[in-house]
Parts: C-alpha cells; structure tokens; sequence
C-alpha cells in the first residue's frame, strides 16, 4: 500500500476495547466489564481466590475499572495532543532514524527478505533460512544491525530525559515510548511492516491475516528492578507480532509461549525461549505468552502488532465477536469499513459510529 492509498483508508476501533481485556495489576487478571452483575458472574470467584475478599476490596477494583475506561475514552484526544507538543518541542539525537535505511537491517534479514520476494519462493524454504525456537511456530531472527539498536536505545533514552510528555505503551506496561507520538512510524516501522516484514508473514502465518498486513501499533518497552519486572501471561490485538530486544546488559526477562488464546489453560504446556540482545521473535499475536521477571539489569523491547483488517473485520480477536466500530485515528486497531474488500464488506456487520 503507498502513502496515497494509506491515506485514504479510515481505520477503526472495536467498542470492545472500552470493556474488554482490563488488566487488574494488583490481582494479575485481565477481565471484562460490561454491567457489574456481568463482571461478578464472570470473575468474582477469580478475584478472591486471588485475595479479593472483603466488599472494600471489590470496590477498589470497581474504581480501577472506571478510572481506566475513562483513560481509553481520552486517549486519542491526549495522545494527539501529545503528539503536536513532541513535534513542536523535542530534537531528536539520531535524526537519521527517523527514516529506514537497508543500513539498519541486518545482512542476513535481507536475505531472507530477498527470498520471500522472490518467484519461488515458499514456506518450507524460509523455514531452512529462520531459527525454529522451542514454542510452536516461533521463530528467531536478527532483524536489525547492532548498530542500530544501539543508536535507537541512545534515541529513546534521549527523549525520555527529555520534558516532552510520554504517553503509556499499553495497559499492561507502565514504561516505554508510543512511536508514532515519537515521529517514528511514518518513515521507519511503516515501511519496515509493509517491504520487509509483510514479505515474511505472508509465507509464515497466511492462516491468520499474514498475507493481508495493512496496519500496526508500534511501541517500545521497558524492564527495570525499579520499575516493571516481567510481563504476566496474555496475548496481543494482532494479528502476527514482531519482538526485538534492543538491550541493554540484563539477566533473565526470558519469553514464554503457550497455545493460541481459545486453547484452555490445562490443556497448554508453556515453552521458554531465551530473548538474545538485536534479536527479533515472530509469533501469532493471538498466541499467549509473557514474560519472566528480569534479575538484574535493564530490558527494552521494540514490538511490532501487525494488524490484518480482512481477517479482524470478521471476527474482532479481543472480543471475538464481530466487531462494533468506532473510527479512529491512524492506524486505530486495525478494523475498516471493508470498502474495496468484497469478502471483508460481506463478513463484517459492523455499526459505524
């Protein structure tokens, strides 16, 4: 997709994401909250198996609840606001970055990229060229240089010394950098996901929307012993997700894999997979998986959720039902109108607002 056609796709948001998917941190529990008789019957036995026993407690997370619906109802006008203060008052470091170059990108990521552009081009052989980890269809590879990373890193802590306000990457990680606030997604991760990574997916995962990447949410995150530690166990609003650790020196923080989302969790067997300094993991974004406690050090992560709105115009994968749309701005999360996609037009019953 060129920039024209980009710019004339509206993207939407599911209404789903003002009730669904609410990380309660005190109790490491995601939940949904539509009506409080719904949100007793569904997780109130969870909840005080958890150490939610008295009415007090319960009223806490009720106010927890309410405190981020209102930050998800807001966060586009905030978001947009801090995006026009960042562009007026911040100087980048590394203004280079702001711009993909193929100096960025790793010798051997270009080939494998190369081959999936090329006539023959399949998935058994880009399964020879790509390190299979433990978890199934988890794969690893060195997307970026060294180099790269290590100026990215100086960028990124560059502006959060910086007065410039930060927006939160996601309601489960408190530290790290939104980089389409940061200028960052037009000229760097935009044409990282559609000339490289797209190229990939689309032999990778063509059963989850691998073939059809028309958007992304790109951000940073960040593990410290000061700040978060690890990542409790979830899955992404994507359709396939790109990893990279960026560094710096830290011990432990390794990932860990489970089955897709629908599986039950007695039936999942978790596999661990070492997260090495440059190197890139890809995954079903509706795979679960999290993130062990770092022991020492400091972790940042660059993540990637691709979005296919063919696939997710269908069947919204946080809520899983067919989606309810509410425009958004940018990129959103992913789901269109299906204007110019017949087979998307005809699954997706969707109520524009």
């Amino acid at each position: 997709m060129d920039e024209g056609e980009r710019e004339k796709q509206c993207f939407y948001t599911c209404r789903c994401y003002l009730t669904d998917n609410i990380f309660l941190e005190d109790y490491r529990l995601h939940v949904r909250y539509v009506t409080e008789q719904q949100f007793r019957a569904d997780h109130q036995q969870v909840l005080r198996s958890r150490g939610c026993l008295t009415d007090e407690h319960f009223d806490e997370v009720l106010q927890k609840i309410a405190q981020e619906v209102e930050r998800r109802q807001s966060l586009n006008i905030e978001s947009a606001e801090r995006t026009a203060a960042i562009r007026q008052g911040y100087r980048p470091l590394h203004p280079h970055l702001y711009h993909l170059q193929e100096s960025f990108l790793a010798p051997g990521f270009l080939q494998i990229v190369a081959y999936c552009r090329s006539s023959g081009a399949d998935q058994e052989g880009l399964l020879g060229m790509l390190q299979s980890e433990a978890a199934p269809r988890v794969f690893g590879l060195a997307v970026f240089t060294r180099t790269f990373c290590r100026e990215l890193l100086e960028e990124l802590e560059h502006f959060e010394r910086s007065p410039a306000p930060k927006g939160r990457p996601n309601t489960m990680n408190n530290y790290g950098m939104l980089l389409n606030e940061l200028g960052l997604d037009e000229g760097l991760t935009t044409p990282l996901r559609e000339r490289y990574l797209g190229p990939i997916a689309s032999l990778l995962y063509p059963d989850c929307g691998g073939r059809c990447l028309d958007s992304h949410k790109a951000f940073v995150v960040k593990y410290d012993l000061r700040e978060d530690l690890d990542l409790s166990y979830h899955y992404d609003n994507a359709e396939v997700t790109l990893n990279v650790s960026l560094g710096k020196d830290f011990t432990g923080g390794n990932l860990y894999f489970g089955d897709m989302k629908d599986v039950p969790l007695g039936d999942t067997e978790c596999s661990e997979v070492e997260h090495r300094v440059s190197a890139g993991l890809l995954h079903r974004g509706q795979q679960m998986h999290g993130a062990l406690p770092i022991a020492a050090g400091q972790r940042w992560s660059l993540i990637v959720w691709m979005r296919a709105s063919r696939q997710r115009n269908r069947r919204c994968p946080m809520c899983s039902q067919t989606p309810s749309l509410v425009r958004g701005e940018g990129f959103a999360d992913g789901f269109t109108d299906g204007v110019g996609d017949e087979e998307g037009a005809r699954n997706a019953s969707c109520v524009l607002t």
